[in-house]
C-alpha cells in the first residue's frame, strides 16, 4: 500500500510559521496522501498559513506554557494512539528533540541529516550528503511505520499551494514522566537588523582572511549596503570575533541566497556545505589556489582589505 498519511512537525515564532516548516509541507505535498501538521501551541494561530502550504489538518496541543516543547509533544503523540506513516521534522533544536524522544517512546529509528525523501509504494528512502556533500547516501527504512525523518533546512523550496485554512484538532497532553518537570526558565531573542541570515537574498560572509575582529565591520557595512545579511566562517566564530548565530556551515546555518559573497574565506568543506547551494557565489581571496574558487561563479584574486573598501565606496557613491 502506498504512503497515505504524512505528518509534518510545525514550528512558529510569534504566530508566524518558520520557513523550515513551509519547506517540509511543500515536500510532503509531492509525496501523496493527506498532510497533517503537528503543532505545540494554539493551532488556530497557524491554521491559515499551514493550510495555504498544503496541510489539511493541524493536531495542536494548545498552550504549553513553560513546558519543554519536545518533551510535551513527543509524550502527547505517543499517548494519542495516532501515528503517521511518515513524519517529517526539521533539523532544528525542537525538531531533533521531538524526533529523539519519539524514537524512544515508539521504539522506531530516526534517519537524520537528510536533504531529500522519496516514496515508492510503501518504501521510504532518504538522501544524506556525506564527506562535505561530495557523496550522497540513500537509506531505506526496512521496518514498519511510522518512519521518522529529520531534514536539513533549505533542502526544499517553500511554495504555497493555495489551500484553505487547515482544520484544527486537539492533541491531548500526556504524562511525560520525570522529564515532564523540565521547564524553560529564560528565553533569549536573537537581535538583528535587516534580513535573517538563513532567509536573506544576499549574504556577505567573512573569514580568517580579514585578519582581525575589527575588520569584520567591512562585512557588516557591505551587507547593509546590499540589503543583505552578514555571515561568517567557523574559524572567526570560534575565535570569538562574531556570535555563533552568524556562522554558515555544517555546524552553523545553511543558506541559499541569490548572491553569496565570501570574503577572506578559503573554503573549508565544513563551510561550503552551508552555502554551496547559493545561486551566485562570489569569492574574494588573495590565494589563487583557495578551494572556494572551485565552486565560485566569480572569483576575485585579491586582498580583501583593498577589494572590500573599494566595493563599499562604489556602492556608497551610487547612493
Amino acid at each position: 500500500m502506498p504512503i497515505s498519511n504524512i505528518w509534518v512537525f510545525a514550528e512558529a515564532v510569534d504566530g508566524k510559521v518558520k520557513t523550515i516548516t513551509l519547506e517540509l509541507l511543500a515536500k510532503a505535498r509531492t509525496l501523496g496522501g493527506e498532510v497533517t501538521a503537528v503543532f505545540g501551541g494554539d493551532g488556530a494561530t497557524v491554521a491559515e498559513e499551514l493550510g495555504a502550504h498544503g496541510a489539511t489538518k493541524v493536531l495542536a496541543t494548545g498552550d504549553l506554557g513553560e513546558a519543554m516543547p519536545g518533551v510535551a509533544i513527543a509524550a502527547a503523540i505517543a499517548a494519542s494512539g495516532q501515528a503517521p506513516e511518515l513524519f517529517l521534522l526539521g533539523t532544528t533544536y525542537e525538531g531533533r528533540d521531538v524526533a529523539a524522544r519519539l524514537s524512544v517512546k515508539l521504539d522506531k529509528p530516526v534517519l537524520t541529516n537528510n536533504t531529500d525523501v522519496s516514496v515508492d509504494g510503501d518504501t521510504v528512502t532518504t538522501t544524506t550528503p556525506i564527506f562535505g556533500g561530495t557523496q550522497l547516501v540513500k537509506t531505506r527504512f526496512t521496518g514498519t511505520a511510522p518512519y521518522l525523518v529529520l531534514v536539513r533546512p533549505k533542502s526544499f523550496a517553500a511554495e504555497p499551494s493555495g489551500g484553505a485554512a487547515a482544520a484544527v484538532e486537539a492533541l491531548a497532553l500526556a504524562d511525560a514522566g520525570a522529564t515532564g518537570t523540565a521547564r524553560i526558565t529564560a528565553r533569549h531573542v536573537e537581535e538583528h537588523t535587516g534580513p535573517k541570515l538563513d532567509e536573506a537574498a544576499v549574504v556577505v560572509a567573512g573569514g580568517r582572511g580579514l585578519g582581525e575582529a575589527a575588520k569584520y565591520e567591512m562585512i557588516e557595512s557591505l551587507a547593509k549596503l546590499l540589503k543583505g545579511a552578514p555571515g561568517a566562517s567557523r574559524a572567526i566564530v570560534d575565535a570569538g570575533w562574531v556570535p555563533y548565530s552568524y556562522q554558515v556551515g555544517q555546524t552553523g546555518k545553511v543558506v541559499k541566497p541569490s548572491i553569496y559573497i565570501a570574503a577572506g574565506i578559503s573554503g573549508a568543506t565544513q563551510h561550503m556545505v552551508g552555502m554551496k547551494g547559493a545561486k551566485n557565489i562570489i569569492a574574494i581571496n588573495k590565494d589563487p589556489e583557495a578551494p572556494i574558487f572551485g565552486i565560485a561563479d566569480l572569483g576575485i584574486v585579491g586582498d580583501v582589505h583593498k577589494v572590500l573598501p573599494k566595493l563599499i565606496e562604489a556602492l556608497q557613491a551610487r547612493g
